[in-house]
């Protein structure tokens, strides 16, 4: 066997580029499982962390309030009429999800009956699990009996009656009539006015 000093040149270059891929190879096994550990650990900590971190952002859009544009409520009455509410725009409160702001609301009762009776106002607030309708600013009331105008109104369309604190103007086949309060009943068949009621009647 021959003696290391008489290993040539190349021979001695290739045990020592050996040598220190072994000593790479040894040290790249306990380096890298280290590395992939704490890749792990990181990732974990950070799904952790970001589970248990309140979104900000996501709180924020759960907050915003829903916004339709033209919506449309249908229903019916207690006695079976059905009733269409649109408005230009509706709002939900973020609150409280049965309560709905419209912008320009228009009521439609019994529409295909022989008598329907509109509704229409600038504001108003529909409350979705009563059934009750209130609007407000520049309020009118129609039907084939005759055009109301008030401030603010509270209809409810599970019984079709129509109530109002504020002072009422209105004219129909018999005349006109001024009063403080009001109330429709039966959808228009039985009216009752009070406060200050003054009237003035048409001769036929």
């Amino acid at each position: 066997m021959a003696a290391p000093e008489s290993l040539g040149e190349p021979v001695r270059g290739g045990i020592e580029r050996w040598r220190r891929r072994s000593r790479v190879v040894r040290a790249l096994r306990l380096v890298v499982p280290g590395i992939i550990l704490l890749i792990l650990l990181g990732l974990g900590a950070s799904v952790v962390y970001n589970a248990s971190k309140p979104g900000p952002e996501a709180s924020q859009e759960t907050n915003q309030p829903i916004r339709l544009i033209n919506p449309r409520f249908v229903g019916r009455d207690d006695r079976g009429r059905a009733f269409a509410l649109t408005a230009a725009s509706a709002t939900r409160d973020p609150q409280e999800y049965q309560k709905v702001y419209l912008d320009r609301p228009a009521l439609v009762l019994d529409e295909q009956g022989p008598d329907p009776m509109r509704i229409i106002a600038r504001r108003g607030v529909f409350h979705e699990n009563t059934g009750k309708l209130e609007v407000s600013g520049g309020v009118r009331l129609a039907s084939n009996k005759g055009a109301f105008e008030t401030a603010a109104s509270q209809f409810d369309t599970k019984s079709g009656e129509l109530v109002g604190s504020g002072p009422v103007h209105g004219s129909g086949p018999l005349g006109e009539i001024d009063a403080k309060s009001y109330a429709v009943y039966d959808k228009g068949d039985r009216m009752v006015f009070n406060g200050r009621v003054h009237t003035r009647l048409i001769p036929k």
